[in-house]
């Protein structure tokens, strides 16, 4: 058994494209550099909504061995600091934690 984490992300309004564009680049490439520093995360997967008729902006998609990796994730250093550049331009966040 496994533990699959699903966040969408909704961010606050942009000035313009190119600055919403610029900021949910660097949101999943700093996400994604999660990986290779948080020992209990085993897959990562972020998405950038392509659709605008959908309300969130980002999905994201990680696994996890158990619920004790998850929170270990979530207390990571690296993932707070994410989450503190996330938090800067969220207005909604939405979450499911399953086992498969």
């Amino acid at each position: 058994m496994m533990i699959k984490h699903i966040v969408l992300f909704k961010l606050k309004s942009f000035e313009n494209e190119l600055t919403k564009a610029e900021k949910l680049n660097e949101i999943k490439k700093d996400l994604m550099a999660l990986l290779d520093k948080v020992e209990t995360l085993r897959s990562i997967e972020v998405g950038l909504n392509c659709n605008e008729n959908e309300e969130f902006d980002i999905s994201l998609t990680t696994t996890f061995n158990n619920m004790e990796g998850l929170e270990a994730y979530a207390k990571h250093p690296d993932h707070v600091a994410v989450s503190k550049i996330i938090r800067e331009v969220l207005e909604s966040r939405a979450c499911v934690d399953f086992k498969f």
